[in-house]
């Protein structure tokens, strides 16, 4: 239902590297999109392949189709969640730093999306200390902000949110942004750049972090904006592995659902 250029490339490859078939349906050109109900589609792709995965708008859709498919249904993004993008930078993050747990990750920009979110819970499960820093007005859903904490109650983890980006950042292992204008937002684009703007990861912000801090973005970047271009292309950044390992990380939970 979204346009895609990791998400498609990545799991079409990695579907052909492990002897599949990569079938692409979008909705302009599926019944889906003529206004099937999402089940009667679940229940026909399931008699004939052998894992669904969706790219889509609202949780409730994805959460439709996996109720009723009798295959593992991936959720390749939502409105809420990226929880595909999580498993690569928490793949990226072991493979510069080792364990994760304990490590400090700060993620800031727009705390109301789907990636904040799924840092908080992603970082949450592997025993992170997560900071989402973003302005008021933009703060994670408290029922997420909630579970999260409830999550790493049980891993030696933490999450917080604050509007302090100064504070968010302080000392961090890893820092973390996203566009401020996701899908579908194009016509606020305007007036989100003031409120975001103290929250960009520039060398200011790195050089409030740990001095071997990684930086992430689960791209496309708009260099200048949340990220500085010097950031992204410099040192500490770690986002082009970050996006091959969308490549080995869904290979590897589609082995593990498919294998199960």
């Amino acid at each position: 239902d979204k346009p895609s250029t990791r998400t498609r490339v990545s799991f079409s490859i990695g579907i052909a590297e492990l002897g599949g078939y990569p079938l692409v349906i979008d909705a302009q050109n599926s019944q889906l999109g003529r206004g099937e109900p999402i089940e009667d589609t679940a229940r026909v792709l399931d008699r004939q392949c052998a894992a669904i995965i969706w790219r889509t708008f609202g949780q409730e859709r994805i959460e439709a189709m996996a109720s009723v498919s009798r295959v593992p249904v991936i959720n390749a993004l939502t409105d809420e969640f990226h929880p595909c993008q999580i498993l690569a930078d928490l793949q990226t993050v072991a493979e510069r730093r080792g364990a994760l747990p304990g490590l400090t990750i700060a993620y800031l920009g727009d705390g109301a999306n789907n990636m904040a979110h799924s840092y908080l819970l992603g970082g949450a499960l592997a025993g992170m200390h997560v900071r989402v820093g973003s302005p008021e007005g933009y703060q994670p859903d408290p029922v997420i902000l909630d579970r999260a904490g409830r999550v790493a109650a049980g891993t030696g983890g933490s999450v917080v949110w604050t509007s302090d980006a100064v504070e968010a950042a302080d000392g961090a292992d890893v820092l973390a942004t996203d566009t401020w204008v996701s899908m579908g937002q194009e016509d606020e684009g305007g007036h989100r750049a003031t409120p975001f703007a103290p929250y960009a990861i520039d060398a200011t912000a790195l050089a409030r972090a740990a001095d071997d801090a990684i930086v992430l973005h689960c791209l496309p970047a708009h260099r200048g904006k949340e990220i500085a271009a010097e950031v992204i292309d410099g040192p500490n950044s770690a986002v082009w592995d970050e996006a091959e390992n969308r490549l080995h990380a869904q290979k590897a939970l589609l082995c593990w659902l498919l294998n199960s």
